[in-house]
C-alpha cells in the first residue's frame, strides 16, 4: 500500500498540491498582495510545472501500470485547488487582472467545479463514472492557458502587450464551454439520479 502511495504518478500529483501554496506565496509579500514581475513570473513557472504533471501523473499511471484508488481520489482535488486559488488570487490581486464583467467568468469556472465535484462523487456511490468529453478537455486547456497569461497579467503585458487581454478573452471562451460541458455532465448525472430513485 505504501510504495502505491509514494508511486512516481502519485509524486507528481503530490507536487501538484505543494504547487498551491507556493504559488499564494509568490502573491504575498509581507502581508501584502504583491504586484512585482519577478512575483509573478514564478508563480507562472511553478503553475506551469504543476499543469505539466496534470499530464504525466495520468498517463504514467496508465502506461507503468501503477493506478492506485488514492491518485484516483487526488488528481481531481488537485486539479480542482491549482485552478479555484489562482482565479481567487487573481481576481484578489492588487492588479484587478480579472475584475468587472471578468469576475462573472470565474465564478462560473468555480461553480462548474464544484457542482461537478458533487455530482461525480454522488455517482459514484451508484457505481456511475462520468467519461471526460472531448470538450471538455478543450474546456481545461483553455482555462489554463488563460491562467497562466493571467498570471503573467501586467508582467506579460510588457513583452507582449495584449497578454492581459488575450487572457481575459480565453477566460471566457473557456467559461461558456464550462456551461456547456457542465450541462452534458448533469444531463448525463441526473439521468442516472432518477433511474436511482425510481
Amino acid at each position: 500500500m505504501a510504495s502505491k502511495a509514494l508511486n512516481i504518478p502519485n509524486l507528481l500529483t503530490y507536487g501538484r498540491i505543494l504547487a498551491v501554496p507556493l504559488i499564494v506565496l509568490c502573491f504575498f509579500v509581507q502581508g501584502e498582495l504583491s504586484s512585482s514581475d519577478p512575483a509573478r513570473w514564478t508563480a507562472l513557472a511553478i503553475f506551469i510545472l504543476a499543469s505539466v504533471t496534470d499530464f504525466f501523473d495520468g498517463y504514467l499511471a496508465r502506461a507503468w501500470n501503477q493506478q492506485s484508488n488514492i491518485g484516483r481520489m487526488l488528481d481531481p482535488i488537485a486539479d480542482k485547488l491549482l485552478v479555484s486559488t489562482c482565479l481567487l488570487l487573481l481576481a484578489a490581486d492588487v492588479e484587478r487582472v480579472i475584475a468587472g464583467w471578468t469576475l462573472w467568468a470565474a465564478i462560473i469556472i468555480l461553480c462548474r467545479e464544484v457542482l461537478v465535484s458533487g455530482l461525480r462523487e454522488y455517482l459514484a456511490t451508484l457505481s456511475v463514472s462520468v467519461p471526460v468529453t472531448r470538450i471538455a478537455k478543450w474546456k481545461t486547456t483553455f482555462q489554463m492557458i488563460a491562467i497562466g497569461m493571467l498570471l503573467a497579467g501586467p508582467a506579460g503585458d510588457k513583452i507582449f502587450p495584449y497578454t492581459t487581454n488575450l487572457g481575459i478573452a480565453l477566460l471566457w471562451i473557456a467559461a461558456v464551454l464550462t456551461i456547456y460541458t457542465g450541462y452534458d455532465y448533469f444531463r448525463a448525472g441526473l439521468k442516472h439520479v432518477v433511474d436511482a430513485e425510481k
